[in-house]
């Protein structure tokens, strides 16, 4: 037992990168943008930047574990994840740190789709989503704290303490993977490498029409959540004059409702099982989503915004981890490609989305709201048209 609870702390916390990278210097974007002499749409390039390099790495990663075993692949990522964390933090502009962000993502991207293939490769179906509601249990205490603690280092420190502290999470989990995380891809399951063998298993799981349907509508709610992550400092600290360890606790608090949700989820997953989860938790994001959009077009406070922002926010604690253990059955030799595809879609749909949110200035929550209504009932669509559908076939 103790060797299980181990192994989820470990793996979720690897699993926790994207949410370190992005939200821990989340309340300090604005001083970044000041000191860098940058513009608002700049500051968010930095947000895209890594979020387009987690999903190249992922491509990347993925496939390569598939060939050469998760140990080795992973421990080169976290290497790589803490130089460049630390390099982030000397950048001497904003366009040298947007490339640095790019090279952090694509480090870090190793533990995001490595820990999804290692769940993979010991577990399937409704364990599998139990499993991944676990990691997301220990994961999500990544968003919870890491804006808090941003702000926090932002009273003793500025937005570069803020990057090396990464750096030395990154060090500490390369030094835990390294003594703690054995193999578990034999070689006798490995598949070989190579550019056609990585193309050929990307077109088998595309084939497959409920793969595709789990990863798109996954990946549009995750691209709301994104445009929320981008947007939120600007909206909530420059329209509506929240500070920056208010604007911490409510972006924590809004994370305790996706590990709430992920927790519902693993209670409820052997009853109902995780397809029809999967729905209440993508019909929930866009009922959300539709009350957000019209209480800022009705000007209404934060006392009518912020509950239902939490609503759409923490409908991914339900989605996340059901979404994932259906895209993944029936793919065991492809584990590391198909968890490749589910999070590459969720960050390239992300990184081209949160920009969007500054088009408009950050004098209005509109381009926010209207950003997550639009990817959440697209995301109820595509859900309901490749997933539910009466021709679609589970891959597994």
């Amino acid at each position: 037992m103790s060797r299980r609870v181990g192994a989820a702390l470990l793996l979720g916390s690897i699993s926790a990168f994207g949410p370190l990278s992005m939200d821990m210097y989340l309340p300090g974007l604005p001083e970044m943008t000041a000191d860098l002499h940058a513009g608002q749409p700049s500051a968010q390039l930095t947000l895209t930047a890594c979020l387009f390099g987690l999903a190249a790495g992922q491509l990347i990663a993925g496939p390569a574990s598939d060939a050469r075993g998760r140990r080795r692949p992973l421990l080169v990522g976290l290497a790589g994840y803490a130089l460049t964390s630390a390099l982030c933090a000397v950048a001497p502009s904003v366009w040298a740190l947007i490339v640095l962000r790019l090279f952090q993502g694509c480090a870090g991207a190793t533990g995001v789709v490595i820990a999804r293939a290692v769940v993979r490769d010991r577990y399937s179906g409704v364990e599998a989503a139990r499993y991944f509601a676990v990691l997301m249990l220990v994961s999500g205490v990544a968003p919870i704290g890491a804006p808090v603690l941003g702000a926090a280092l932002l009273r003793v420190t500025d937005w570069r303490g803020v990057f090396l502290v990464l750096a030395g999470i990154g060090l500490v989990l390369l030094a835990a993977a390294a003594a703690g995380l054995p193999e578990t891809l034999p070689p006798d399951r490995r598949r070989p490498g190579g550019l056609r063998s990585t193309l050929r298993a990307f077109r088998d799981l595309l084939a497959a029409r409920r793969f595709t349907g789990c990863v798109g509508a996954t990946g549009l709610v995750i691209a709301g959540m994104f445009a929320y992550i981008a947007a939120s400092p600007f909206v909530l600290q420059g329209a509506y004059g929240t500070s920056p360890q208010a604007f911490g606790l409510v972006f924590g608090l809004n994370a305790c409702g996706i590990v709430a949700l992920g927790q519902l989820s693993r209670a409820l997953v052997r009853r109902a099982g995780p397809l029809r989860l999967l729905g209440a938790g993508v019909a929930a994001a866009a009922a959300g989503a539709v009350a957000l959009l019209l209480a800022v077009l009705a000007g209404a406070g934060l006392p009518v915004i912020l509950p239902a922002l939490f609503v759409t926010v923490a409908s991914v604690g339900m989605i996340a981890p059901n979404a994932t253990a259906l895209a993944l059955a029936g793919h065991p030799g492809n584990a590391g490609a198909a968890s490749a595809l589910l999070g590459t879609t969720m960050f390239v749909i992300g990184g081209t989305i949160a920009p969007l949110t500054g088009a408009a200035g950050a004098g209005t929550a509109l381009p926010m709201a209207a950003i997550i209504a639009g990817t959440d009932l697209t995301a109820l669509l595509v859900f309901c048209a490749l997933v539910m559908a009466p021709g679609a076939r589970s891959p597994g």
